[in-house]
């Protein structure tokens, strides 16, 4: 199919940048415009590790979605999916779980375009793809196309990775985790990566700038900030940690945690 034809009976805003497309950027991908380009570039300008900060985010996304399946869960559900990257989380999950059961949600025109990319996995087991905002879960879950692949009455694995830093109303954000993880059977967990100060403060205050002149509200948090989101729940070992030190694989290059200015957990209800 051609690129034209993907995207036919989509409203794409083309001018308007979105955070998804911009991180396709800093990956490394081709799914982006010149609007997407255009605001990374001056993101890029003000934090020139936010491609380290890309990939390691991916990374924590393979390494914790790896870890959860070798626990045994065989549920994922992924809010802010973003542009389908191989490997995507259904992927490293069904490698290890062949019959997971794998829900994606975003809210960005150009990754229901990309939708089937997300919904080839295992024969054994499902993938799913939700049109959604993480502002409004009630109908987030609520979606057919999730209650008809993952049952909320068992665990499920929750991914809100590079995300919540795009709900800069700290009631609303708070509120909107806690619909989430009331929704979760106990033994689920919450997975998650976001954006701080900590590391590189000016460098963030200016991102901050950027992605909102562009029409994205943003906010990074503050360590503390960040766990009040696993409030409740149990924290895996190492906690609330910056995103290259949680877990890293055998070998696995160290990186600065300046250069990715983000904290990363993962939490079980008890």
């Amino acid at each position: 199919m051609s690129a034209v034809g993907l995207y036919d009976g989509v409203d794409l805003r083309l001018n308007v940048p979105h955070s998804a497309r911009m991180y396709d950027y800093f990956l490394g991908g081709f799914t982006n415009f010149a609007a997407d380009r255009e605001a990374a570039g001056h993101a890029l300008a003000v934090a020139p590790w936010l491609r380290t900060g890309a990939r390691v985010n991916r990374s924590f996304m393979h390494r914790s979605t790896r870890v959860l399946a070798e626990a045994g869960f065989d549920q994922f559900l992924d809010i802010g999916t973003g542009i389908p990257t191989s490997p995507n989380l259904h992927e490293i999950a069904q490698t290890i779980r062949p019959g997971a059961r794998v829900v994606y949600a975003d809210n960005d025109p150009i990754v229901l375009a990309h939708a089937q990319a997300l919904l080839t996995g295992t024969p054994e087991g499902r993938t799913a793809y939700v049109e959604a905002d993480v502002t409004d879960p009630a109908r987030l879950l609520a979606a057919p196309g999730l209650r008809g692949t993952i049952d909320l009455a068992r665990p499920v694995a929750l991914s809100l990775n590079a995300l919540l830093h795009f709900v800069p109303d700290a009631r609303g954000a708070y509120g909107l985790v806690e619909q989430l993880k009331s929704a979760l059977a106990p033994g689920s967990a919450l997975v998650m990566t976001h954006g701080t100060p900590e590391f590189a403060p000016e460098d963030i205050a200016n991102l901050v700038r950027v992605y909102s002149s562009a029409g994205t509200a943003a906010q990074a948090r503050t360590r503390s900030e960040i766990a009040r989101f696993f409030a409740g729940w149990t924290l895996l070992d190492p906690g609330v940690v910056p995103t290259p030190q949680w877990r890293p694989a055998p070998g696995e290059v160290s990186v600065d945690p300046s250069k990715a200015s983000a904290y990363a957990a993962v939490a079980i209800r008890p």
